[in-house]
Order: structure tokens, then sequence, then C-alpha cells
């Protein structure tokens, strides 16, 4: 009886903040995505308040859930930050006429990339839902070696359940010089990435990796696991790259690092299909 009266309270706080929108007063946010002036992002399921105890006391860097959704468009927090730092790290003026392998995508950052006319863009899910998804394993990618010069997964590696597999795939499908976009929540306080073979029930990945349907947590190791498999990083800070990016005004969470990896222009591939 519990979760369902919880549901339902979830969405008359969402209803909340939708309606809030939509009153007469001046807004101080914007979203970068629709470009359309916000009053109040709407929180993630409730927002801080209702994340899992671990998570918090973990310090876990990931979305801003108190300022998530935007009312017009319905992007989250996450596609924000990653066309943002995609501008500011000079990568959208790359995609034209670039080969983009995009997994889980999301349908607005979908749209901003396909308008900057990549010579390839697939966009690829496991369990696509979208006609124009097409069905691809990140841990397996049904591809040639050196076929795409950008791979996106945006908060897609915590829900893989072989990452040493996924990061071997991308760097053997990434070109010489190609550039890998990673990212995923992690937290600030382990030392080290946790994962248990035996969370499986979704009550107890949701306390022990802050949501259902995760897999692990990283940790401050996670420069060192995503550079095991030959990518070199190139991760750099919301501070560095978006000085002059209030995260309030554009919802998104300044503690979040651009996860951004290279394939080095050297590298060679023992592996191919």
């Amino acid at each position: 009886m519990l979760f369902p009266i919880l549901k339902m309270l979830l969405k008359l706080w969402r209803a909340f903040f939708l309606g809030l929108n939509f009153l007469p007063i001046p807004v101080s946010r914007y979203c970068c995505i629709c470009e359309r002036g916000v009053l109040r992002f709407v929180p993630y399921r409730g927002g801080s308040i209702f994340m899992p105890p671990l998570a918090r006391a973990l310090n876990v860097v990931g979305s801003d859930v108190n300022h998530f959704e935007c009312p017009h468009c319905g992007s989250s927090d996450r596609d924000r930050h990653l066309v943002l730092y995609l501008r500011a790290a000079g990568l959208t003026a790359g995609v034209a006429g670039a080969r983009v392998l995009h997994f889980a995508p999301e349908r607005n950052v979908a749209k901003l990339i396909a308008a900057l006319q990549p010579a390839l863009y697939i966009r690829a899910d496991k369990f696509p839902t979208r006609a124009e998804v097409v069905e691809l394993d990140l841990t397996h990618i049904a591809a040639e070696a050196q076929s795409f010069d950008l791979v996106i997964a945006n908060h897609v590696l915590e829900h893989v359940d072989d990452v040493q597999s996924a990061l071997t795939e991308i760097h053997r499908v990434l070109a010489p010089g190609g550039f890998a976009i990673l990212q995923t929540p992690f937290s600030s306080t382990l030392t080290r990435t946790f994962e248990d073979p035996g969370i499986q029930s979704k009550s107890a990945r949701l306390h022990a990796y802050g949501q259902e349907d995760h897999v692990r947590m990283y940790g401050r190791d996670i420069d060192t696991v995503f550079t095991s498999r030959g990518l070199v990083s190139r991760v750099n800070t919301h501070e560095v790259l978006l000085p002059q990016i209030d995260p309030m005004r554009y919802g998104v969470n300044a503690a979040e690092p651009f996860l951004l990896f290279q394939k080095p222009l050297e590298s060679l591939d023992h592996e191919s299909r």
C-alpha cells in the first residue's frame, strides 16, 4: 500500500512544479536545449530529500535531482550539461561530417546532434523502443573496428553488467584520435568502485547503488577504470570548461565533471570483426 501512495504523492509533487511555470512570474532559470525561460526545474522523484540514505552519505555526483526536468521540453539536467560541455569543449564543430555512435540517445540531445549533420549517426540501445534507434549491445558492438569518431554513452555504464567488455568495445570501434563521452554517477567518497553480484533485487540496488537498475557505484578510481582498456583521460571540470555558466540558472550539477576520453592517435587495434 505504501508504494502506490508514495507514487501518487510524487506525481502530485511533480504536477505542482510543472504548474509553477505557468504562473505570470518573472523567470530566473533557462533551458539551453529548448532555449526557454524556466521558473523552476522539476525535481526528480521528489528531489534530494527522497534520495537513498547511502547515496546521500557517499556524496554521489550525478544528476541534480532538485533541478532535473525542463517543464517545457522535458530535457534532464544531464542532457543540458552534456550539451553545454559539448559546446564548451569544441566538440560540436567536429560533429559535422563525423561518424557518431550514440547509446541510449536522449531525444532532445539526438535532435541537436542530427542538426549538426554528421556523416553517420547511429542511435543505439540494447532494448530500443523507438523506430530510429537500432539494437546494439555495448559489450558486443556489431560494427567494424575504427568505425566511429565519437561515441556517446551518457549515464549508461552504470547499467552495464560487464563494464570492461564495454570499454574494450568502445576503444575498438573508435578511430584513432576519436572521443568517448562516458558520463556516469560516481561517489566522491568511495576510494574504489563498488559492485557485488549478490545485489540483485531492485530494492537492494536502489539502496546500494542509488537506483534500481544500476549495477555498481563508481568511486574516485573512475578515471582508472575508464582508461583501463586503452582510452586516455581528457576529463575536465565545470569550473574550467563552463566558468560563465551559473549552475542554478541552467539547472545543472557543477560537481559533475565532463567525463571525456580519447583513443590515442598511435593506438593499434588487435581485435576486429
